[in-house]
């Protein structure tokens, strides 16, 4: 049996969500309905949840503040939430489970039965999630990168491009430094800051303002700041040409 809690300031998202994990959920027990984040610490404090369902926009503190004020996260987590899209794709990139709102009984299925399997560091897990998440930022300047027992606090500027390897991406870094993340490169493509990196390749995503020059051809190819030739496809040429011309 998997013990929650619902913190939600709206009546009508808590009383809802406890009505179809009841008919769809039978392995959830709901310890308690918080209607503020406030009720919500409490909760969590005084009943040791194994899991809350949170929304993210709640008057005075949102469920990302509310999580940094948990001393110690030993709980798993699913977002229920409207939020914009940058912060879903950041959650997305720190492995957490979320839900949109209105909820679709299949997905909050599929969320349930993945906390349920699932076994992974919550410290960095969450850390990266809130080191990534600034509400009201207009681009991310650094990537909180998760590994087994600490967060890497990466410099955008400073990533010169991304290469595929299967389900691992590695992260080749100004001044010869490269890091390997058991990340695909799509999840990198979808973070990081819209018009500063470009997918120009299946395997290879780059940072356009280390390209120093481009070599025409059937696909072509770029030169980068540490030296490399990186291969334009032919699917990627008019895009990444678009890019830049306005860099």
């Amino acid at each position: 049996m998997i013990q929650a809690l619902i913190i939600d300031d709206e009546a009508k998202a808590r009383q809802g969500l406890r009505l179809v994990l009841e008919k769809y959920c039978p392995e959830i027990k709901i310890l308690a309905l918080c209607e503020s984040p406030e009720i919500g610490l409490e909760k969590i404090n005084a009943l040791k949840p194994d899991l809350i369902f949170l929304d993210v926009q709640m008057p005075k503190m949102s469920g990302f503040d509310l999580l940094e004020r948990v001393s110690k996260i030993n709980f798993e987590v699913i977002f229920v939430t409207a939020y914009d899209r940058y912060a879903i794709k950041a959650i997305k990139f720190s492995a957490l489970d979320y839900l949109l709102k209105p909820i679709d009984v299949d997905e909050l299925v599929n969320a349930v039965e993945k906390i349920s399997k699932k076994k992974k560091n919550k410290v960095a897990q969450y850390g990266s999630l809130l080191k990534n998440v600034k509400p009201g930022m207009e681009k991310l300047k650094r990537l909180a990168i998760p590994s087994d027992n600490e967060i890497i606090m990466q410099p955008i500027a400073d990533i010169i491009y991304c290469e595929a390897d299967s389900s691992y991406t590695t992260l080749y870094l100004s001044g010869g430094k490269k890091i390997t993340v058991s990340k695909t490169l799509k999840e990198f493509e979808n973070i990081l800051p819209e018009g500063d990196f470009c997918r120009i390749h299946h395997s290879t995503l780059v940072n356009m303002a280390h390209v120093t020059k481009y070599i025409k051809g059937e696909g072509g190819y770029v030169i980068i700041s540490n030296n490399n030739h990186l291969n334009v496809s032919r699917r990627k040429k008019d895009q990444f040409l678009q890019m830049l011309h306005q860099a």
